[in-house]
């Protein structure tokens, strides 16, 4: 008899540690793996590599990753942080990246490239979520419309 997965999330709450974005990548593999998805890893790691060190790096406070399969073969890794601020590129796909020889600002450009859908909700309600905002990005299986 076949069973049907029923939708999952995990939420990991992480330190203000410059080690915290590589424990949580360890924590994702393990996920991954748990639910049979190890083919998501290579893509659902670097989304949440550029989207943690998105938080650690231009936000002061705490802040978590969430990693939901809405359905079946399909992945979500979001990063949630105190600061309501949406960086402009991750919502504006027509911003140029960086030159070619900047050090740093292409993160954002790579999780758009490489997230079949991207997306931010702004909390602005203390509460649960403390305000902040919830960066992001879908991979794996088809793209809903």
């Amino acid at each position: 008899m076949a069973t049907v997965s029923p939708c999952w999330n995990y939420t990991l709450h992480l330190p203000r540690d410059p080690r915290a974005p590589g424990v949580a990548r360890g924590a994702l593999r393990l996920i991954l793996a748990a639910h049979e998805l190890g083919e998501l890893t290579p893509t659902a790691e670097l989304l949440a590599a550029e989207l943690l060190t998105n938080s650690h790096s231009h936000t002061t406070g705490p802040y978590a990753l969430r990693v939901l399969s809405p359905r079946p073969g399909r992945l979500r890794v979001a990063v949630w942080d105190t600061d309501p601020r949406v960086p402009p590129g991750f919502t504006d796909s027509t911003a140029a990246p960086p030159p070619l020889d900047a050090e740093d600002g292409r993160g954002l450009h790579l999780v758009r490239a490489c997230a079949d859908e991207v997306g931010v909700s702004v909390l602005r309600h203390l509460g649960a979520s403390r305000g902040g905002k919830l960066l992001w990005a879908d991979c794996g299986g088809e793209v809903a419309r």
